[in-house]
């Protein structure tokens, strides 16, 4: 099969993920036969590198020897169960050691299958825990400006998307918006914090959480902010009563550079959000994690009508949990947080030479997540688009963010494929 017919067959049949489809009349699609390490091949045997984990996803790299030998030997036994009444090993083995790996206090695990679905699940989780207290009229979320949640309509309604704000308002929730920190200085976290406590000053009483994308807003163009910010949120919360839901879905699992960003603040939150990296980029799986004085608020007897109303068919699927337990298996022989770490350094040394490029204004970084502003273009310029593509041309899958040019590679990269990175985003960047 060569890739024009696929291409072909693909447009007759599919919608693409944000994506306007029209730029497929002169943008070809790029089909993929196979996918290793880093690397992904197409049916002509044209390689490029990930460099963006394939949505944030794959953290140690495409068909991982050892996490396909794992799906493998699970597949043999048990593909997936209803998980309402019953049980099985993969996903109690993974649940015990999310309890032990992430902050202290956070006991109980609740499975969805993907991120969006995981903040749905927080969100109704939070406010019927207050209303089990009845603790009424607890029912508006607080999020930061700038951030991004999902795109169902309760991740939409906590996010601060404009176009989705614009196109879908009348279907959202009742959300509050607080700033979130200009930059990475300790100034400007205890500012934005201060702003939060002045609106829980005044409506507490109405806030049933804020939500949060802990050090970095992934798709709010990258936007980084100091750890001070989540050490302040976090009494503020304990104060007035608010719940804190942390959304780990992009930075958990090594990419600030500690397992959970959280980890950088000493903070534990009352819920904590995650997906993506949670199975190696495998499959769909996504877990809220809470405290035990959350989950006894609906602990009762059947005609008291306090238990949870949420559910999902795959919840708990046992693949998607070998390939998580797979992922966890890594992270615990390999040393990852500190190979991570050093792997970082490298990347920031690469970064040093875009600052001398004069359509560049600003570079920042946390852990293995690189960002680069762009400066001198109009939205209708599709600056970004352009750099997509000349990388493309070159072997290497970016896909910038508006203006933001960003890295975020599987953590099984070398020091040689990053330099063919960010060489060939140099080019990109210095050929606009």
């Amino acid at each position: 099969m060569k890739n024009e017919e696929l291409k072909k067959r693909d447009l007759e049949v599919l919608w693409h993920p944000c994506t306007q489809m029209k730029d497929h009349e002169t943008l070809p699609l790029i089909p993929i036969k196979r996918a290793y390490g880093v690397y992904l091949e197409d049916f002509e045997e044209n390689i490029f590198i990930d460099a963006v984990s394939s949505w944030w996803v794959n953290i140690f790299g495409h068909t991982n020897a050892y996490i396909n030998e794992k799906i493998k030997e699970q597949l043999n036994s048990l593909e997936h169960v209803i998980l309402a009444g019953f049980t099985h090993e993969p996903v109690v083995k993974l649940s015990e050691r999310l309890v032990e790996l992430t902050p202290d206090g956070l006991s109980k695990c609740f499975y969805s299958d993907n991120g969006s679905s995981a903040i749905e699940v927080t969100l109704k989780m939070s406010y019927h825990a207050h209303k089990n207290d009845k603790k009424i009229g607890k029912d508006i979320f607080v999020s930061l400006t700038n951030s991004y949640h999902g795109e169902t309509i309760g991740a939409l309604s906590v996010g601060d998307v404009e176009l989705y704000k614009q196109t879908y308002e009348p279907l959202l929730l009742k959300t509050i918006q607080t700033p979130v920190p200009s930059d990475t200085s300790v100034t400007s976290a205890k500012e934005a914090a201060q702003k939060f406590e002045e609106l829980c000053k005044e409506r507490s009483h109405e806030i049933s959480a804020i939500i949060l994308e802990p050090l970095v807003q992934g798709a709010g163009y990258m936007h980084m902010y100091d750890r001070e910010f989540l050490v302040l949120v976090r009494e503020i919360c304990s104060r007035y009563d608010v719940h804190l839901i942390a959304d780990e879905v992009m930075v958990g699992f090594g990419r600030t550079g500690e397992l959970f960003a959280c980890e950088s603040a000493g903070i534990t939150p009352d819920f904590m959000v995650l997906s993506k990296g949670l199975t190696g980029g495998y499959l769909p799986l996504s877990v809220v994690l809470t405290s035990d004085e959350i989950y006894a608020k609906f602990y009762c007897d059947y005609n008291e009508h306090k238990a949870f109303l949420h559910s999902h068919s795959y919840t708990g699927n046992a693949l998607a949990c070998a390939a998580a337990n797979a992922t966890l298996d890594i992270f615990e022989k390999d040393n990852v947080i500190e190979q991570n770490r050093k792997t970082a350094a490298y990347m920031a040394e690469k970064l040093e030479k875009f600052k001398g490029l004069k359509n560049v204004a600003s570079i920042r970084q946390t852990g293995m997540i690189c960002a680069i502003d762009l400066k001198g273009y109009k939205s209708e310029d599709r600056v970004g688009l352009r750099v997509y593509t000349y990388a493309l041309e070159h072997g290497v899958l970016l896909r910038p963010l508006g203006h933001v040019v960003y890295f975020m590679p599987p953590y099984t990269i070398t020091k040689e494929e990053i330099d063919r990175v960010m060489d060939t985003a140099y080019d990109a960047i210095s050929a606009l």
